[in-house]
């Protein structure tokens, strides 16, 4: 029977074991300005001005904010940084966070450098997962057209056939090189079409294990129906379901549109119900021995997952379940985890420097998360160098 391990997000020590005082000396300085909005927005403005006036702002982002929330510019520079998360037992996803042009050439070099990360993944032992984003792939405008039922032009139906053999790609090369992969989730008005992508691939490569997961957004409120009904028909169909769930990542815009259009808003009413269905979720796939992989920087649901763990004797070794942050935050969550012997990845976001300001926009502007977030890290931070008599 496995024994619970004591777990405690407190744990400094264990917490910032990787990083050095002029380490903790820039995460302070970095946290601090998340916490006050007006610098942190004034900040990315300024960075985003810097490179269209082509000033030399490049190396200044990669000691600073590049720097702590991304890997590094290429492939290879990221290794490294998974590396160093392996020394701590984290293991990685490497995440190419770059927005494409939209186009055919776009989309064909967003999947041959996603390939590239699942056969660089392979030759380790810390990087057990690829990830992908279906509109990185194709054209967001053809998924729209299929969900909403309207004809496709013959071009349309051709590139939308191309958008299909690249999703199959990279699913059967995680397959084939021994790893898991996930299947971003994104708006409502094509995440079915999404959805029937990732299960046609679970349907052709997770007959023997678990390779494809889909991911799950909680804060909308049929989530948790759409989770039981795919686990319904994998049982049919026999193979084994993968659900990533997260509270999600497209509120405002959501919201926006659904008021926009006049249908009914597909987000929660509140918090409060996001966290209950959240919980709900992992609670639900623990149950029915679902692989997870548990997305959060809520210590709350992050806690509740290792006693459901307890209570139904899953080894924290077992790959049944992974927790998952983001690089660069939540370090008290992972490596306090992985000390405790759980499996636990990080999202390790990479690209050009350039290429990647609309991911750290994105992780400045996102005040529902980072902002409370950013106050937790900077007062973890703050203690542990008080705690090592340097603040």
């Amino acid at each position: 029977m496995p024994v619970k391990p004591t777990i405690s997000f407190e744990n400094l020590e264990v917490a910032f074991a990787s990083k050095s005082n002029a380490e903790l000396r820039k995460m302070y300085l970095i946290f601090a300005t998340l916490n006050t909005n007006w610098v942190s927005k004034l900040g990315i403005k300024l960075a985003n001005w810097s490179f269209q006036l082509h000033l030399p702002i490049k190396g200044i982002l990669k000691k600073t904010m590049f720097g702590h929330f991304c890997g590094g510019e290429t492939i290879q520079e990221s290794v490294l940084a998974c590396q160093l998360l392996a020394n701590y037992g984290v293991n990685s996803i490497l995440d190419l966070s770059v927005e494409g042009k939209g186009d055919e050439a776009s989309f064909e070099a967003t999947t041959e450098e996603i390939y590239q990360t699942l056969v660089e993944s392979a030759k380790t032992d810390y990087m057990p997962f690829g990830v992908f984003k279906v509109t990185g792939l194709g054209d967001y405008r053809i998924l729209e057209k299929i969900q909403a039922r309207q004809a496709l032009s013959r071009e349309e139906q051709e590139a939308y056939v191309r958008l299909e053999n690249r999703v199959d790609r990279l699913c059967q090369t995680a397959h084939d090189l021994g790893l898991k992969i996930l299947v971003d989730a994104e708006e409502s008005w094509f995440q079915e079409i999404i959805d029937e992508l990732a299960y046609r691939a679970m349907a052709k490569y997770n007959k023997t294990r678990c390779v494809v997961y889909n991911t799950y957004q909680m804060y909308r409120h049929d989530a948790l129906d759409r989770l039981k009904k795919a686990h319904q028909v994998a049982n049919e169909q026999g193979y084994f379901l993968g659900a990533k769930p997260v509270r999600g990542a497209y509120m405002e815009k959501e919201r926006a549109r659904a008021l926009a259009e006049g249908y009914l808003d597909p987000i929660q009413p509140n918090k409060e119900a996001t966290d209950r269905d959240y919980d709900l979720a992992i609670a639900y796939a623990i149950q029915e021995g679902i692989s997870l992989v548990c997305a959060t920087h809520n210590e709350k649901s992050t806690l509740a997952l290792t006693e459901l763990m307890s209570k139904y004797q899953i080894d924290p070794k077992f790959d049944q379940v992974y927790f998952s942050q983001l690089y660069g935050m939540s370090d008290s969550i992972s490596y306090n985890l992985a000390k405790a012997g759980y499996r636990v990845v990080k999202y390790v976001p990479y690209g050009p420097v350039e290429k990647v300001m609309p991911y750290l926009s994105r992780r400045a502007a996102e005040n529902s998360s980072i902002a409370g977030q950013s106050s937790r890290e900077f007062d973890l931070v703050r203690k542990e160098l008080k705690r090592r008599r340097i603040g």
